[in-house]
């Protein structure tokens, strides 16, 4: 078979990594090779559950991509950012409080980082519905749209698919309990999402205390994020302490956000991060990052798999009333219009500002 022509564009060249001694959460690595038999997933689904109970957070190698192909998503994901003119670039802007989702751009200065001192973020996106054909796309992005749909569907599949059936079996449910709710040619908002940070003025690094990002807890069931060279994301740590995130080559770094604390009955907690300042030695370059923000189905109702002997056994801690629980689409409607953009509240701990969606108090963390 002749090898297909990828369409051109800038190769995204890595900055070293860091040499500065940081403090780095002790994160589980899991194989996801091994999700692929019966034998193998028996094998994982014990690390997968204690590194996830205890941390929120781990790393997964050998995902089925390999370090070109990888390679590869970090040359596309810069072509929204670098090969889009400001007059397209608007064009494909979404209104993300009508809509409530992130659609084509999300422009700097969108979210509020430090409500106090007036600090707007330095962040730009790029998002596409895992249906990569469902909206337009500017023009530079039109040709690598078959390799988007790959990526997609790569994240989908081999990646976010073996880890719900990780999760259900670390429930005793059935091994498909959770990947139905996560269907790809539904209605829904999983998405693609490539970010570029954009380093900030001297004047934002000291009033916002070198905070890019504050600590928050995703909104959807599964965050894929693609490792990242340079440093930045940091973790709440079981101490209590904040704790760098390390950067492993070809990757990725897994969390769980609030859908899935809805759906395990708080089995399993979002665990805080945040985003900072990079190293010093690494504050030249801009941040660019891969990401693939899963969710369920839009109809799905946000309720605990109570038929979980796991969930009977450990108790099941319900974020609300069954009847009052909110579908997929209108707690991310919720979340999606309201962050950034809202006047947050002083919550009792040091720290917390507050925000209620859907009845439900949400917490940022300082």
């Amino acid at each position: 078979m002749p090898s297909l022509t990828l369409p051109e564009c800038p190769h995204y060249i890595p900055p070293p990594e860091t040499k500065e001694d940081l403090e780095f959460a002790d994160l589980p690595i899991i194989d996801l090779s091994k999700a692929h038999t019966p034998e193998g997933r028996a094998e994982l689904y014990p690390q997968l559950r204690d590194a996830l109970r205890t941390h929120g957070f781990l790393y997964a190698i050998n995902h089925g991509h390999t370090q070109a192909q990888r390679d590869r998503v970090f040359d596309v994901a810069g072509v929204p950012f670098d090969s889009v003119s400001p007059d397209e670039k608007k064009m494909y802007t979404a209104d993300v409080e009508k809509v409530g989702y992130y659609a084509g751009y999300k422009p700097r200065q969108f979210w509020k980082v430090d409500t106090e001192n007036q600090i707007l973020d330095q962040i730009e996106h790029y998002a596409i519905n895992l249906n990569v054909t469902k909206r337009p796309h500017p023009t530079a992005v039109r040709p690598f749209l078959p390799e988007l749909d790959d990526f997609a569907r790569h994240n989908h599949f081999n990646i976010l698919h073996p880890i719900l059936r990780l999760i259900a079996l670390s429930l005793e449910l059935p091994e498909e309990t959770l990947v139905e709710k996560h269907n790809f040619d539904r209605t829904g908002e999983t998405s693609v999402r490539f970010m570029k940070y954009y380093r900030r003025s001297n004047d934002e690094e000291e009033k916002s205390k070198n905070v890019w990002l504050k600590g928050h807890t995703d909104i959807g069931s599964i965050t894929i994020l693609w490792s990242q060279p340079i440093g930045g994301l940091q973790i709440m740590a079981p101490d209590g302490k904040w704790k760098w995130v390390r950067h492993i080559d070809n990757g990725l770094v897994i969390n769980t956000g609030d859908m899935m604390t809805f759906l395990t009955g708080g089995y399993y907690k979002p665990t805080i991060h945040r985003v900072i300042q990079p190293p010093s030695d690494q504050r030249a370059y801009d941040r660019l990052g891969a990401y693939y923000f899963a969710m369920p189905d839009n109809d799905v109702r946000l309720l605990p798999c109570a038929e979980s002997p796991v969930l009977k056994r450990a108790g099941i801690e319900r974020q609300c009333p069954d009847d009052d629980s909110p579908s997929c689409e209108t707690w991310r409607k919720g979340r999606t219009t309201s962050y950034g953009r809202t006047d947050l509240k002083k919550g009792v701990e040091r720290g917390v500002e507050e925000e209620v969606i859907e009845g439900i108090v949400v917490k940022h963390y300082n």
